[in-house]
């Protein structure tokens, strides 16, 4: 059986979608919560939620684009819990804009979130990790076989499974850093792409069916537990057979 309690668990991205249902199943498995997330108020809603069914939960108002926020979520999560027993992050944003249309700032302002936040928040546990800890990053299904309109996107989340693998490698054997791959997961983030593409991508997926937060959720709770204790420098594919690596 899965526990998690007495550990303490940091959430990036916690208010919606595959972060709020991390943070639902961690809550029901025992853990401490630290959410955090750039809005404040929809984090603030989940911890009140979590708290009134018996979790011990911190709300944290977090950018993972600015490196002093970053550090202020980790100390303030740290000194509120005691420390940090696993990273979860999955804060990240999914525009679309082709290429030739695309600007610098449209680019850098991708990387800003997914691939700076990643180094970001990440460096800034560090300090504060417990033994036998964990980091799980989200990268996507785009990293490893492209995505049309979404370059930018696909080169970011590439780049943090290869950034997670090298840390992988700089924090073993204290702690253990795996990376969960999303295929197309039904959540606020892909309703664009599903109005647009939606059937297309069904019939390509072996499952005939689009994934759900909950799983995606699952899989990253497997590597943070005890039962992945030799699972280091991997990444866990979830999406149905649409991309079988």
């Amino acid at each position: 059986m899965i526990t998690f309690s007495g550990k303490t668990v940091l959430i990036t991205g916690a208010a919606n979608g595959i972060g709020q249902a991390v943070a639902r199943k961690m809550a029901a498995l025992g853990a401490n919560l630290a959410l955090s997330d750039i809005n404040a108020e929809a984090v603030d809603a989940l911890r009140k939620e979590l708290s009134a069914g018996g979790a011990t939960v911190s709300a944290h108002r977090g950018d993972v684009s600015d490196e002093d926020s970053c550090e202020s979520t980790a100390q303030e999560a740290a000194a509120r819990h005691g420390g940090i027993d696993h990273l979860v992050h999955s804060a990240g944003i999914y525009p679309e804009r082709l290429v030739a249309d695309m600007t610098k700032h449209e680019w850098r302002s991708l990387m800003s979130v997914n691939l700076d936040g990643t180094f970001h928040i990440c460096r800034a546990v560090i300090p504060h990790l417990a033994p036998n800890s964990s980091i799980v990053n989200l990268a996507s299904l785009a990293a490893h076989r492209g995505s049309h309109s979404h370059a930018h996107y696909s080169a970011s989340k590439g780049a943090v499974a290869s950034f997670s693998k090298s840390l992988a490698l700089e924090l073993a054997p204290k702690t253990r850093v795996n990376v969960v791959s999303p295929g197309i997961i039904s959540t606020a983030m892909t309703a664009d792409l599903l109005q647009q593409k939606g059937q297309a991508l069904l019939d390509a997926t072996p499952l005939k069916r689009f994934g759900t937060a909950d799983e995606v959720a699952g899989a990253i709770l497997f590597l943070c537990s005890d039962l992945a204790s030799f699972v280091n420098g991997e990444t866990l594919h979830v999406n149905g057979g649409l991309y079988i690596a």
